[in-house]
């Protein structure tokens, strides 16, 4: 006999961005109660096709409470996120939302990453380290600017990669792994081409996010709570709800009060990530403070050091290999990418449908309390 969660897990995920958003409009058109929006990019695909974030709204457009489903923060951790929201929609999840609920679907926030497999967007930006108020003083990232030449070397294999992994491994042998993890992935605004990258400047992303909640007059409501969905931290398939150091220890109260135990938090040391510069939390908490509760559900994939080199050839490819981008050599680095951060395997899949069905459940749940 067949799982049905197997059989669905096979039928959310999809193998590209556009098999997903063409799934997404499918089931919000089916829903028949879903109001769908187009948030076109100006961004293209590897075929030089249209790219958007699609919206869809569920429930009285004047409720008080509100669910967002995020999904595709990070391009080619969309699949999850994608797969996810395919799944609520299909289950109808918009049949439990009582009068004064409703639920805002935000598909492929980044599409650009989504469409070309990567975790950043058209401006090479980390668009989960972009939201910082860039009119104050930028975060200061010193250790990152003593790594950048070896996190992304001109090389990636040789005498060149040689030495920057002997700097690398001198770096967390005398300042620790903490250290190092927090140099390389909390945040960094001076290196366009490196990894983590903050950016100069609010993304095109970050932009379509503040235009949706405007348009939906998401600051003008009672209570929100957002689930971001992201791939890449963590035991292999397990769904862990960390909450980020701008809500602070109220946040993760909140967080904790519905989604139970399982949150975690950087400033207690239990999340699986170090404390991030420029969350999408600190937009949250800036227009909605306590208001608001914000989760990021992250899915463990492969181990980080797994994940090290591909990030590195990937980052590397646009920053010196330009013209190889579109090549046979540029797609099959984006494959990697794609594989680390999407395991395409049935165990995983399922896991994830699983975690996520529990979670929406007390996403709907903490919407009454």
């Amino acid at each position: 006999m067949n799982d049905p969660v197997v059989e669905a897990a096979n039928e959310r995920f999809s193998s590209n961005y556009f098999e997903a958003r063409e799934k997404f409009r499918d089931y919000v058109a089916k829903s028949t109660t879903g109001q769908a929006a187009v948030y076109k990019s100006p961004a293209r695909g590897p075929g030089e096709e249209e790219l958007s974030t699609d919206v869809a709204w569920f429930g009285d457009r004047r409720a008080t409470k509100i669910g967002i489903l995020v999904s595709a923060t990070h391009g080619a951790e969309g699949y999850c996120g994608s797969a996810a929201q395919l799944d609520w929609l299909a289950r109808r999840g918009y049949e439990s939302l009582k009068s004064d609920e409703a639920m805002l679907l935000i598909h492929a926030l980044n599409p650009y990453g989504f469409a070309w497999d990567r975790r950043v967007t058209q401006e090479g930006c980390d668009l989960n380290r972009n939201f910082v108020d860039f009119t104050r003083s930028l975060p200061r990232n010193d250790a990152y600017d003593l790594l950048a030449d070896y996190l992304v070397p001109r090389e990636i294999d040789g005498p060149v990669l040689a030495v920057a992994e002997e700097a690398i491994d001198k770096f967390r042998k005398e300042h620790g792994e903490l250290a190092y993890r927090k140099a390389r992935s909390s945040g960094q605004y001076r290196h366009p081409t490196g990894m983590f990258f903050g950016g100069f400047g609010p993304t095109t992303a970050r932009q379509t996010l503040e235009r949706i909640v405007s348009d939906y007059d998401i600051e003008a409501r009672k209570f929100v709570l957002i689930i971001d969905y992201h791939t890449g931290l963590g035991p292999y398939g397990y769904g862990e709800l960390q909450c980020e150091q701008a809500s602070g220890m109220s946040g993760y109260r909140r967080a904790r009060d519905i989604f139970g135990l399982s949150v975690t938090s950087p400033d207690l040391g239990t999340s699986s990530a170090v404390v991030l510069n420029g969350t999408q939390d600190d937009y949250w908490q800036r227009l909605l403070g306590d208001r608001h509760v914000y989760v990021c559900l992250e899915f463990g994939t492969y181990p980080p050091e797994a994940g090290r080199p591909v990030m590195r050839a990937d980052h590397w490819l646009y920053a010196y290999r330009q013209t190889e981008i579109e090549t046979a050599f540029g797609a099959q680095i984006r494959e990697r990418v794609k594989q680390h951060f999407y395991p395409d395997r049935p165990d995983w899949k399922e896991m994830v449908l699983y975690r996520c069905r529990q979670v929406h459940r007390q996403m709907i749940e903490g919407l009454r309390k």
